[in-house]
Parts: structure tokens; C-alpha cells; sequence
């Protein structure tokens, strides 16, 4: 694909509303490395995003801010253990109503209203140890809240059937209790509902050789003709799997229109810098002539730019992507051939893609990190800017250095005659 076929693709190109609300769950897994924090939302841009095992202490917190994703919400210990948050996407017209989480970290339930339609998502973590009863105890403390507009995702540590498990080990009476109280508050696992024969698993474990699909999304009964898809989405960066449940909602909140902006990275890239030369040269060639004016020609020309610009750049984000998109593609059918019959051959090879995978998103993020520092030192406020804003209209005091203490009190301001004539700055 050529530059051409990416600006008729940008012209042919029409707008949907978007009347769906995606979900995305994922054990994290520590969010302490500023990589990390800068990539996972970005990439899969959900509007409603839900991590566990943050590993954020309280003061912390400022750490989970990413832009585009105003609301934050989050329950945290005092040390790097546990924590969840819950980020709701500016995309959305989320009003608060209210919210319950423990100090522990380990869950965090958030109530309000999405273009006038009520939801509440549950956020759980549940501990390795006692998984089934922590997250049975949790349901039976909150069920006066659940209703049918509750969602509740996490990794909840816990197979809930024989099929979650590629040993098809039988699940255990903890388990079954649990399942019970589910039932009884008419959720439903949404994924073994839709998908009740697939084989797909969100955790490997490297002690057992074992795969389990130990992250769920629940939901009412009354709600499941609302839902969309749900899928598992492999995680290069965590041991864990995420999982994305799309469902059907009112119409989205309408998009601000935003003013286009260069990107100042493309200017170091020679290609693009030869490619915007032979603009100009075409663009002045054709145009160029005794009937324009040199104002009309101006204008006209910063328009043309933008255009090609944009081009540009939607034509190397394609590149990109080209590369990930093939790694991935061949990622899950590793993975998927690995949960039917596991070689340690093929589980070297898996590792092998995610690093490179890795490696290319890495480069990435750094660049955007690297970016971001630079517009912040050239457009924000220098040491000296301001000192400079307070002295540009204050009198100034020069006290007794002017002939004796009776002086002290006088004011010159700077454009004064005692000031052009007699002072000096050091």
C-alpha cells in the first residue's frame, strides 16, 4: 500500500457513532514501570478499562493517570501488594453515583450512569489462597447493590468449570458454593454462556504446565442479549491473558472536534522530509502563476501540507502495525496450538514473539515518553518566566542602597527617569 491509497482511503472513509461500550479486564501484574503505564490502555483503547495487581502504594496513585481516561478510581494498600483501578474513558458520558472498596486492594465497586442508563462495575481481585470463598464473601456483601445493569470482572483466581482447566480437572466444593451464590443473584460467566465448548485460557502456570482460564466477566441474565462479543486478548507484558467484553448502548457521546497538530517526529525522518520537499515543488509548480496571489497561495499551500502530512503519517502508523499485527496473528496460533498439546519448543517460541513484540512496542513508548519531555521543556514555564511576569508590573523597591534611610520607602517603577539614568541591573 502506497501513500496515495492511504489519502483515498482517509477521503472514502466514513464516521460511525460507536454505540457499543467495550470492557477490558486484565491482571497486570504491577504497573510500577512507566513502559508499562504508557502503553496498555493507549493500545487497546476501551472505555471502560479494569486492572488488578496494580502493585500501587496509596501516595502512589498519581501514577495511574493516562490521558483520555479522566475518571480514575482505585483501592490500594499501604505496600506494593494487590490493588485494583478502574479507568472510564473521557469518551463517555460517565456520571458517579457512588463507591465501595476495601483497604486491602483486592476489590472496588463503582455506581453511576452512562447517557442516562444506569451501570455498575465490580472490580475483584481475589488472593491465591482461598479464591473461591474471598469472592463468595464478596458477592454476599454486595448483593443488595447487584441488579441486572451489574457488570463484574477480575481475576478471581478461580476455574469455574472443568473446561477453564486444560487438565479438565473437576472443580472443588469451594467452587461449587461459589457458583451457587452466582447463580442465585442470576449472573452468569458471559463467556462459557456464549462459548460453551471453546478451550481458551487466560493463565499459564509454569509449576504445573497447566493452563486455566482464571479472569472472568459476569453479568445478569437479562442483560445478555445486550452483549456484542467477549473474547480473550493475549498480554505481552503480563503472565496474564486480558479479557474485552463489548455490549450494546445508547448513542455515544458526540466527539469535540480537536485542531490538528504536527507530529514534530516526523520532521527527523528523512523519507517524509524528501516527500513534503516533493509536495512543495508540485504544489508550486502547478500553482505558481501571475493569477495567484501570494496570499491565496499561502493559505492554500497550508492546507495542502496538512493533508499530505496526514497521509504520512496514517501510512507509517499502518507499517507499523503491519509488523505487531503479523507477530500477534502468529502469537495466538502459537498459543492456541500450545493449550491443545503443550512442547517446551513451542513454549520457547511463544516467549521468543512476545519479546520482540516487546521490544518494538518499547521502542515505541519511549519515543512517545521522549516526545511528551520534550514538548513540556520547550512550551513550559522556564526559571526565569515567572519572576519575569511578577516584575514586569511591580514597583520596584530599592530601599536604602539609594542615598540614606529616608529613601527607603520610595518607589521607582522602571520606566521612571531615576531608573533610566541611575540604575543599572546586575
Amino acid at each position: 500500500m502506497n501513500i496515495k491509497e492511504t489519502e483515498n482511503q482517509l477521503e472514502n472513509k466514513i464516521k460511525n457513532d460507536n454505540t457499543y461500550l467495550s470492557i477490558i479486564t486484565l491482571n497486570i501484574n504491577g504497573l510500577n514501570a512507566p513502559i508499562k503505564r504508557h502503553r496498555w490502555i493507549k493500545r487497546q483503547k476501551p472505555s471502560i478499562c479494569c486492572l488488578q495487581e496494580t502493585h500501587l502504594r496509596t501516595k502512589d496513585t498519581y501514577r495511574l493517570k493516562v490521558k483520555g481516561w479522566g475518571k480514575i478510581f482505585h483501592a490500594n494498600r499501604h505496600d506494593r501488594k494487590a490493588g485494583v483501578a478502574t479507568h472510564i474513558s473521557d469518551k463517555i458520558d460517565f456520571k458517579t453515583k457512588g463507591i465501595k472498596k476495601d483497604k486491602e486492594g483486592h476489590y472496588l465497586m463503582i455506581k453511576g450512569s452512562i447517557q442516562g442508563e444506569d451501570v455498575t462495575i465490580v472490580n475483584i481481585y481475589a488472593p491465591n489462597t482461598g479464591a473461591p470463598r474471598y469472592t463468595q464473601q464478596i458477592l454476599t456483601d454486595i448483593k443488595g447493590d447487584i441488579d441486572e445493569n451489574t457488570i463484574i470482572v477480575g481475576d478471581l483466581n478461580t476455574p469455574l468449570t472443568s473446561m477453564d482447566r486444560s487438565s479438565r480437572q473437576r472443580t472443588n466444593k469451594a467452587t461449587e458454593i461459589l457458583k451457587e451464590t452466582i447463580e442465585k443473584l442470576d449472573l452468569i460467566d458471559i463467556f462459557r454462556t456464549l462459548h460453551p465448548k471453546k478451550a481458551e485460557y487466560t493463565f499459564f502456570s509454569n509449576a504445573h504446565g497447566t493452563f486455566s482460564r482464571i479472569d472472568h466477566i459476569l453479568g445478569h441474565k437479562a442483560n445478555l442479549n445486550k452483549v456484542r462479543s467477549v473474547e480473550i486478548i493475549s498480554s505481552i507484558f503480563s503472565d496474564h491473558n486480558a479479557m474485552k467484553l463489548e455490549i450494546n448502548q445508547g448513542k455515544s457521546k458526540e466527539k469535540k472536534p480537536t485542531p490538528w497538530r504536527l507530529n514534530n517526529m516526523l520532521l527527523k525522518n528523512q523519507w517524509v522530509n524528501e516527500e513534503i520537499k516533493k509536495e512543495i515543488k508540485n504544489y508550486l509548480e502547478t500553482n505558481h502563476n501571475e493569477d495567484t496571489t501570494s496570499q491565496n497561495l499561502w493559505d492554500a499551500a497550508k492546507a495542502v501540507l496538512r493533508g499530505k502530512f496526514i497521509a504520512i503519517q496514517a501510512f507509517l502508523k499502518k507499517e507499523e502495525r503491519s509488523q505487531i499485527d503479523n507477530l500477534t496473528l502468529h502469537l495466538n496460533e502459537l498459543e492456541k496450538e500450545e493449550q491443545k498439546s503443550p512442547k517446551v519448543s513451542r513454549r520457547k517460541e511463544i516467549i521468543k514473539i512476545k519479546e520482540e513484540i516487546n521490544k518494538i512496542e518499547t521502542q515505541k513508548t519511549i519515543e512517545k515518553i521522549n516526545k511528551t519531555k520534550s514538548w513540556f521543556f520547550e512550551k513550559g514555564n522556564k526559571i526565569d518566566k515567572p519572576l519575569d511576569r511578577k516584575l514586569r508590573n511591580k514597583p520596584i523597591i530599592y530601599g536604602q542602597q539609594i542615598y540614606n534611610q529616608g529613601s527607603k520607602n520610595i518607589q521607582w517603577r522602571k520606566d521612571s527617569i531615576f531608573s533610566k539614568w541611575f540604575w543599572t541591573d546586575t
